[in-house]
């Protein structure tokens, strides 16, 4: 696959002495295997799991302790080199992307559970711990850990920090910013700093709820409180078919507009649906144009009341089928479909792109039938798989990297799907950040003041720029070339956004 060449010229900025840098680097790290500079062992770090997207950095460094880390980054801020910090680098925004004059920070040795209090119901953990184990550490106590992305079983609690990863219980539970009490970070300048608190609330600004979310910008996490919950006393899961994707986003709608809070529900459209099946045989109806998947908590008597509305509202809304899993097993195939989708559609196309965008939930039925008129306009098909309950939609753009120029094009089809959802009044980005993926759309949802006080807040915890640079925040100079661009071909994405 071609890969783009992302970093600009105006981007590469840092003038330093390599050799000084590698020299001083080596000094602090005990293992000789912990610092990598040769070219082909850089290769597991040029991309994250947005492969589109390659870059070198000049060196990797993989510490064991926090001093280490503090050490490491007083070197950077010293000779003032960008510095990346990166988990396990399933992000899908490039956010883990490396600095061609950088060093990449991996955090990968961090991977200690460090306590788990049942009684608290609070786990500690180093950044590098998967998503999924934090959860098979809680489970002897009854207890688990909320958010769960699609990758859990790969990805790191300081990635989930970093993006504000949600997953497919996020409706009810929250993203990481609702189960992360506290966190412990490295400053640029080598500082140790605690955010949040293991009290209900902290004094002071809420730090915490700018830290996650910042994408390694703010600082480097070395250490996560996270907050557990109980499982669930009976669970429910229903699977509903419906005759059209519209019918199946008003659905969503009208359970919600109803009161109801499931513990989750996903969608997914034919395609999916397909895809999935082929790949897990998880049962579901091939034919359906759309089905839903809804998991409904709570006491025996809750879930009973809420199954039996939930089903006359799917059925109010054309459901064709409705399904409701008698076992833990059937439960666990519904769900099984819906985890594996992405894998399942890189199946049926030698490339994906993965979209992120959230919108208000009234709006799915019309933005599904738009983005269906946008992927006719590009000749390029599109798979839909999300959080429906939410609005956090996951559009995935298939095509083949190999052709010239498709790639291009898919990227200009996924910036329009996003620019659609500021115009209904949602976001660029749910749960997979921004990175290098979305900063002309950035320029379309946030205004000039807006952009600055972003930069302000950066510059008070990174006031040299080292930090994950050129990532998540447009600068004036892209947002005017963005448009421009768009002005030239005499449009704006919408007839409000401002004119640079």
């Amino acid at each position: 696959m071609s890969a783009h060449s992302v970093y600009r010229e105006e981007d590469c900025r840092f003038e330093y002495d390599r050799e000084d840098l590698i020299a001083r680097l080596g000094g602090v790290l005990d293992d000789p295997e912990a610092l990598i500079t040769n070219e082909e062992a850089l290769r597991a770090y040029e991309t994250d799991g947005l492969a589109a997207y390659r870059q070198l950095p000049v060196a990797a460094v993989l510490p064991d302790t926090v001093e280490q880390v503090q050490a490491i980054l007083r070197i950077c801020h010293e000779l003032e080199v960008p510095v990346v910090a990166r988990g396990a680098g399933t992000s899908l925004s490039a956010g883990a992307l490396p600095h061609p004059q950088g060093i990449l920070l991996s955090l990968s040795r961090f991977n200690r559970i460090l306590e788990v209090d049942a009684e608290r119901r609070i786990a500690r953990v180093q950044p590098g711990v998967r998503n999924l184990a934090v959860s098979e550490a809680a489970a002897p106590y009854g207890l688990y850990y909320a958010p769960d992305p699609s990758s859990q079983i790969a990805c790191s609690i300081g990635g989930n920090v970093a993006e504000n990863a949600g997953g497919v219980h996020c409706l009810k539970y929250g993203l990481t910013i609702h189960n992360v009490l506290e966190a412990t970070l490295i400053t640029i300048d080598g500082d140790v700093i605690k955010v949040g608190s293991e009290a209900p609330d902290a004094p002071g600004y809420d730090l915490l709820a700018a830290v996650i979310g910042s994408e390694g910008m703010l600082g480097v996490v070395v250490e996560v409180a996270v907050k557990l919950l109980p499982e669930p006393l009976t669970k429910k899961v229903m699977l509903a078919a419906f005759p059209t994707v519209e019918a199946g986003g008003e659905a969503v709608a009208g359970i919600i507009g109803d009161g109801i809070i499931p513990g989750g529900l996903e969608m997914m459209d034919n395609a999916a649906i397909r895809a999935a099946e082929d790949f897990v045989h998880a049962g579901y109806p091939v034919d359906a144009a759309t089905i839903l998947i809804c998991e409904l908590d709570g006491s025996e008597a809750e879930v009973a009341a809420q199954c039996d509305r939930v089903r006359k509202l799917m059925e109010r809304y054309g459901a064709t089928e409705i399904r409701i899993a008698e076992t833990p097993e059937q439960a666990q195939r519904f769900w099984a479909g819906r985890k594996a989708a992405f894998p399942a559609v890189g199946r049926i196309s030698p490339d994906y792109y993965c979209m992120d965008g959230t919108i208000p939930r009234k709006h799915l039925g019309t933005v599904l039938k738009r983005m269906q008129a946008l992927s006719e306009q590009y000749g390029l098909r599109v798979v839909n798989v999300f959080h429906a309950g939410d609005g956090n939609l996951h559009p995935l753009v298939l095509y083949d990297g190999n052709v010239p120029g498709e790639l291009e094009r898919t990227e200009e089809l996924g910036g329009r799907i996003l620019e659609l959802c500021v115009e209904v009044g949602g976001t660029v980005t749910g749960e997979h950040g921004v990175g290098m993926e979305k900063l002309d759309q950035m320029c379309v949802q946030f205004n000039k003041a807006e952009r600055e006080q972003f930069f302000a807040l950066k510059r008070a915890f990174d006031p040299k720029g080292l930090l994950n640079p050129g990532k998540a925040i447009p600068t004036l100079h892209r947002c005017a070339e963005f448009g421009a661009m768009h002005v030239h071909h005499g449009e704006l994405p919408f007839p409000d956004i401002e004119r640079f």
